[in-house]
């Protein structure tokens, strides 16, 4: 059954007690107690159809949704397990990226420092420029030719004999200075070197975490579709069950009908000199078996309701014999009973044989045991061809293998 169907089978159990309606509206107009018993029968066969499909599909769907909640709970689960993998990464993501920004605020402090040393160094080359210029007008020529010779100012700042000539002053200063701004440049350089690094981590993690991220969301978005699948399923179950539990009631309405008119048929058998009562009791022959088959579905509960005789296997056009020797009190179409036959044996004892191909006897001929009265068919309610036989004792469906 389908999700949507709720509505089409209210719609068709509404039809079907029209049905129960119009045949009790027949009855009114002229119809026996036989044939409405017939109508009505045949209705409950096609309840009864129904529910057991309705049966049948409520167990595909809770099976499809024990399915779907087993399957939901594996994705939770896998859901809850990506989120795991996801905060544990965003966690090593903020981590890396708060050391970048401590990274690139000591570089940035370094890079300040530098710049600030770098013009410190150039202020004491500038006082050291002028104190060379000073040594190279008042000192003797040695000196002279030593700052000819050199190749740079650092040469000149480095060599110990001429910073000796300098005033001691001057000379820490300069040397401070040098010392300071080499180690700022290399500190520089280093962090700069470790924050090269540090962005490819970060680059790394993030990576990592778009991807977590994204097995998150897919395997999210699969739990939600499995959400909604399970909301679908629960629904349908719910409506194939209200809509069984509906029929079924129709079913027990109709069962009582079934019973009032069983009660019209002893009736209508005393007024034909049947007699109101007997034990049912088999002639002293005894009865013989309706046709030559193997039975398929034998008298008592299915479906959770009552399946009032037997079925015999045959294939269609094998002939059905009377079970004992009687008066037909019925030959024609029965509703879900298809072609149908019923023989009166006496003392409220009756047969009938179901489904047929063809009839062979008319209401009120005398048939001996073991004549043909039909022929083996798939009318009426029946999934192929069989013959349902039943026997009944003052309108009631009693066991027939009872009686063979």
């Amino acid at each position: 059954m389908s999700m949507g169907r709720k509505s089409p089978l209210r719609v068709a159990l509404a039809l079907g007690i029209l049905a129960a309606a119009l045949v009790l509206a027949a009855a009114a107009a002229g119809q026996s107690p036989v044939e409405e018993k017939a109508a009505v029968d045949a209705r409950i066969a096609s309840l009864r159809a129904e529910i057991e499909q309705a049966r049948q599909e409520e167990g595909v769907l809770t099976s499809q949704l024990s399915s779907v909640m087993a399957e939901l709970r594996e994705a939770q689960a896998a859901v809850e397990t990506a989120q795991g993998s996801l905060d544990h990464v965003e966690a090593e993501l903020a981590t890396e990226q708060g050391r970048l920004e401590q990274l690139t605020r000591q570089l940035e402090e370094q890079t300040r420092r530098l710049l600030r040393l770098q013009a410190e160094y150039r202020k004491a080359v500038s006082i050291l420029e002028a104190r060379v210029r000073v040594i190279y007008m008042e000192e003797p020529p040695d000196v002279l030719a030593f700052l000819v010779s050199a190749t740079s100012f650092g040469e000149v700042i480095d060599n110990v004999e001429f910073l000796s000539r300098i005033g001691r002053q001057d000379q820490q200063i300069a040397l401070q200075v040098k010392t300071a701004r080499e180690k700022a440049a290399a500190e520089r350089r280093a962090t700069r070197r470790t924050r090269a690094v540090q962005v490819a981590t970060v680059a790394v993690i993030s990576a990592k975490a778009a991807e977590a991220r994204s097995v998150r969301d897919s395997l999210a978005a699969s739990r939600d579709t499995l959400t909604s699948a399970r909301s679908l399923k629960a629904g349908a179950v719910s409506d194939v069950r209200e809509t069984r539990e509906e029929y079924l009631a129709e079913v027990e309405a109709l069962a009582a009908d079934s019973a009032a008119l069983a009660a019209a048929i002893r009736d209508a058998q005393a007024g034909s000199g049947a007699g109101t009562t007997g034990s049912g009791a088999p002639s002293a022959s005894g009865f013989i078996w309706p046709v030559n088959g193997v039975v398929v579905s034998g008298f008592g509960m299915r479906w959770g309701r009552m399946h009032e005789g037997i079925d015999i296997s045959a294939s269609s056009g094998t002939p059905i014999w009377a079970a004992a020797a009687g008066t037909v009190i019925w030959s024609g179409w029965r509703g879900g009973y298809g072609n149908c036959v019923v023989v009166d044996h006496g003392n409220g004892l009756a047969t009938l044989y179901a489904h047929g191909s063809a009839l062979l006897v008319g209401v009120g001929e005398h048939v001996s045991q073991g004549q043909t009265v039909a022929l083996v068919g798939s009318t009426g309610n029946s999934s192929g061809p069989h013959l349902h036989f039943e026997v009944r004792v003052n309108g009631v469906a009693v066991d027939p293998l009872l009686y063979l």
